[in-house]
């Protein structure tokens, strides 16, 4: 399943698990479709980035490995970015932001 994020200052989509994963982070209850309203994503997005920040980083691939790009883990922190992101600019802007599955 995949989540699509909107709001009027931009949309993305990411894979259903880690956008409920981010959604509980944010202390939402994880429903999809869902949204926020303007006046609660400050709070919102102080948690998440607090969440995001004490996450455990993934193990490193080992330096010898040939294939390193392809094995290395891609952490929350960046997978959160996107979000992140889109409820600074919507905090920024007065603008609500709405998810549902796309």
């Amino acid at each position: 399943m995949l989540v699509k994020f909107d709001s009027h200052v931009g949309s993305f989509s990411m894979f259903g698990e880690t956008a409920e994963t981010l959604l509980h982070m944010m202390g939402h209850s994880g429903t999809i479709p869902s949204a926020i309203l303007a006046e609660d994503i400050p709070a919102a997005l102080a948690r998440l980035e607090q969440a995001v920040a004490d996450a455990p980083d993934p193990p490193e691939a080992d330096d010898d490995d040939e294939d390193r790009e392809k094995k290395s883990p891609v952490s929350l922190r960046q997978r959160a970015f996107p979000l992140i992101e889109l409820l600074r600019r919507a905090a920024e802007g007065g603008h609500s932001v709405t998810w549902s599955k796309a």
